[in-house]
C-alpha cells in the first residue's frame, strides 16, 4: 500500500484531469443505461397500443441518450487517454531525473536486461494506475449511487436488493479473484524481466555459446522461461473467464431478486408491467461498470510490483551528487592528488593505496601499469562518477567534490576503451558533444580526426552500436566528439587497446595533435610511443612504484623496464 501510495502522489498533480475523465466515464455509462431503460420503457409501452402521443417521451429519450452515449464515449476516451499519456509522461521524465544521478555507480549491481525492463515495461505498465485502477471504482461507486437513488424512488426494498448484489460484485468477486490469482502478475513480470535478459545475453553471446556448445542449454532455459510464462498467462485468463462468470450471475441474481421483491406488491399490471420492465433493464446495466473492477485489482498487484521495482532504483542514494553552491570550473586547471585512496564499496582491498601526484596545466602524462593496477579508477575519480574514500583530489586548488559533475565533465573529454556508438546517424553522433554544431564544425572535427572521408557521410545510419563503421573509425569519432566538445583536459582511457597496431600509431598520432597545448591524461598498459609524454606514472597494486620520464625509467631495473621488455621483445618464431 505504501508503494501504491507513492505512485499516487507522483500523479497528484493531473487530479483535476482525472475527475474529469471519471465524471465524463460516469456519464457515458448513465447513458448506456438511459438508452437501455428508454428502449425497454419505448418496447413496452408500444406493446399496449397507446397514441402516439405517448410513446414521445420514450423516443426523446432513446435520441437523446443514444446520441449523448455515442459522443460522451469519444469524450471519455479523448480525456482519458490525454490524462494517461501525461502521467506516462510524467512517470517516464520522473524516473529519467531520478536514474540520471545513479549513472554509473549505483546501476553496476544490475543486469542490462533487468534495467531495459524497468525503464520500459514497468513505467509502461504504470499508465494503467488512473484507466485501469483507479477510474473504474470511482465510476462503479457513482453508477451505484445512481441507482440507489433512483430504485429507492420506486421501493426501498429493491434499491437495498440492488446494493447488496453490487456490493457483491465490486468488493467479493474482485477480492476472491484477486486472492486466487495472487501472485500471477508478479510472476508474469519476473519472467518479463528474466525473459529480457536472456535475450539480450541470447544476442550479444551467441558466437560464445556456439563455440562452447552451451546453445542448446541457453535455448531450453528460453524455452523454460516462455512455457512458465505461458502457464501464468493461462490462468489469468481463466481468472478473467471467471470473474465475467460470476459478475453476470450476480446479475441476473439481482434481478430476480428485484422482480420476488417487487411482483407481489403490482397493483395495475400494466403500469408495474411497464416499470418492471425499466427497472429490470436499468438493474441489468447497471452492473456494466463492475466487470473491469477484478481486472483493476490485477492491475493493482502489476502496478505496486513495477513501483517497487523502480523505487528499489530510485530509492539509492546517489554516488556524487552537486553541490549546492558548486565552483567554476577553473582557468588553471593543476590537478592534485594527495595520498589519494580509494575502495570500491563490497571490496576490503585498498583499488588505491595513498598515491600523491600533480598535473601541470598543459602538461601530457601517462598512467600506465598492469591491469588491475587501479588505473582506470583514477580516470572514475577524476570524472566523478564516484566519490573519494581517503586523500584529496583537486582541480586548481579546490576539492574535486565542490564541482558541479556536469560541469566537470563539459570540462574534461573523456576518450575511453569502447567508444559508443548510438543507432543515429553520424550526425547525432557527433552532436553529442556539442549540440549547436554547425554543418562546418563537424566537418572541420572529422577531418581533423582522420576521417574526411565522412564529411558526406554525416546523414548516414552509423549501425546498431556503430556496428557500420570498424574500431579505428569509432575511436576516430570519439576523438571527433574531443574536437567538438574542445575541453582544456582530455583522458585517454585505454583508447587504443582494441586497434590493430597501424591503427593504433595513426589514432595515438591525431590524439597528441589534437591535444597540444590541453592537459593530456593518458591511461594505459600498453607501453608505446611514450617518449612524448612529460612524464610517466607507473601504478602497481594501486600504489605509485615509479614517476619519471621514459629514459629515466628504462635506466632503472623496475616495473616499467619490465612491462616495455615484455612488450617489445620479439619472442620465439
Amino acid at each position: 500500500m505504501k508503494t501504491f501510495l507513492r505512485l499516487t502522489a507522483i500523479v497528484r498533480p493531473y487530479y483535476l484531469w482525472m475527475a474529469l475523465a471519471a465524471l465524463i466515464g460516469f456519464a457515458t455509462t448513465g447513458s448506456g443505461i438511459g438508452l437501455l431503460v428508454t428502449s425497454g420503457y419505448l418496447i413496452a409501452k408500444a406493446a399496449l397500443q397507446p397514441p402516439l402521443g405517448a410513446l414521445q417521451l420514450g423516443i426523446i429519450g432513446v435520441r437523446v441518450f443514444g446520441t449523448a452515449r455515442g459522443v460522451l464515449r469519444y469524450a471519455e476516451r479523448l480525456v482519458s487517454h490525454s490524462t494517461t499519456f501525461r502521467i506516462l509522461a510524467k512517470l517516464r521524465l520522473w524516473f529519467f531525473d531520478a536514474i540520471e544521478p545513479l549513472a554509473p555507480a549505483r546501476l553496476l549491481h544490475f543486469r542490462s536486461g533487468d534495467l531495459l525492463q524497468r525503464v520500459v515495461d514497468d513505467i509502461q505498465s504504470l499508465e494503467n494506475i488512473y484507466t485501469r485502477v483507479l477510474a473504474p471504482p470511482l465510476t462503479a461507486i457513482l453508477v451505484s449511487l445512481m441507482m440507489m437513488l433512483l430504485l429507492g424512488t420506486w421501493s426501498i426494498q429493491a434499491a437495498l436488493l440492488v446494493m447488496f448484489f453490487h456490493l457483491l460484485a465490486g468488493i467479493a468477486v474482485p477480492l476472491m479473484v484477486a486472492t486466487l490469482g495472487r501472485g500471477t502478475q508478479t510472476g508474469i513480470m519476473e519472467l518479463k524481466t528474466s525473459q529480457q535478459v536472456l535475450a539480450l545475453d541470447f544476442l550479444h553471446g551467441i558466437g560464445e555459446l556456439k563455440v562452447y556448445g552451451k546453445l542448446p542449454a541457453h535455448l531450453a532455459r528460453m524455452q523454460d522461461n516462455e512455457t512458465g510464462m505461458l502457464r501464468l498467462q493461462n490462468r489469468n485468463a481463466f481468472l478473467d473467464g471467471m470473474h465475467e462468470s460470476l459478475t453476470g450471475l450476480l446479475m441476473n441474481a439481482a434481478v430476480i431478486a428485484v422482480l420476488c421483491a417487487l411482483v407481489p406488491g403490482m397493483q395495475n399490471p400494466g403500469a408495474n408491467g411497464i416499470s418492471l420492465t425499466v427497472i429490470t433493464l436499468a438493474v441489468m446495466a447497471s452492473f456494466e461498470p463492475f466487470l473491469p473492477l477484478p481486472a483493476s485489482m490485477k492491475n493493482l498487484e502489476a502496478d505496486t510490483h513495477a513501483g517497487k521495482r523502480l523505487f528499489e532504483i530510485l530509492d539509492a542514494k546517489p554516488e556524487t551528487t552537486a553541490p549546492a553552491a558548486p565552483a567554476m570550473f577553473p582557468d588553471n586547471p593543476v590537478i592534485r592528488a594527495e595520498n589519494l585512496s580509494f575502495t570500491y564499496p563490497g571490496s576490503y582491498t585498498k583499488t588505491l593505496d595513498n598515491i600523491s601526484f600533480t598535473v601541470e596545466p598543459g602538461r601530457h602524462i601517462a598512467i600506465v601499469g598492469p591491469s588491475g593496477a587501479g588505473k582506470s579508477t583514477i580516470t572514475s575519480l577524476l570524472m566523478r562518477f564516484w566519490n573519494t574514500s581517503e586523500g584529496e583530489l583537486t582541480i586548481g586548488g579546490k576539492d574535486i567534490g565542490l564541482f558541479d559533475p556536469e560541469n566537470l565533465r563539459r570540462n574534461i573529454a573523456l576518450v575511453s576503451q569502447r567508444t559508443y556508438l548510438f543507432a543515429e546517424t553520424i550526425r547525432e553522433n557527433l552532436l553529442l558533444a556539442k549540440p549547436g554544431a554547425g554543418d562546418d564544425e563537424l566537418k572541420r572535427a572529422l577531418t581533423a580526426a582522420g576521417l574526411g572521408s565522412f564529411v558526406s557521410k554525416l546523414d548516414e545510419w552509423a549501425g546498431q552500436h556503430g556496428m557500420k563503421l570498424s574500431g579505428g573509425e569509432r575511436q576516430r569519432i570519439a576523438i571527433a566528439r574531443v574536437l567538438l566538445q574542445d575541453a582544456p583536459v582530455i583522458i585517454l582511457d585505454e583508447a587504443t587497446a582494441n586497434l590493430d597496431g597501424i591503427t593504433e600509431k595513426e589514432v595515438t598520432g591525431t590524439l597528441a595533435a589534437i591535444s597540444r597545448g590541453k592537459t593530456l591524461i593518458a591511461i594505459t598498459h600498453r607501453l608505446k610511443a611514450m617518449e612524448q609524454y612529460d612524464r610517466i606514472i607507473v601504478l602497481d597494486k594501486g600504489k605509485i612504484v615509479e614517476q619519471g620520464r621514459h629514459g629515466e625509467l628504462m635506466q632503472n631495473s623496475g616495473t616499467y623496464r619490465r612491462m616495455w621488455e615484455l612488450q617489445h621483445t620479439a619472442g620465439p618464431v
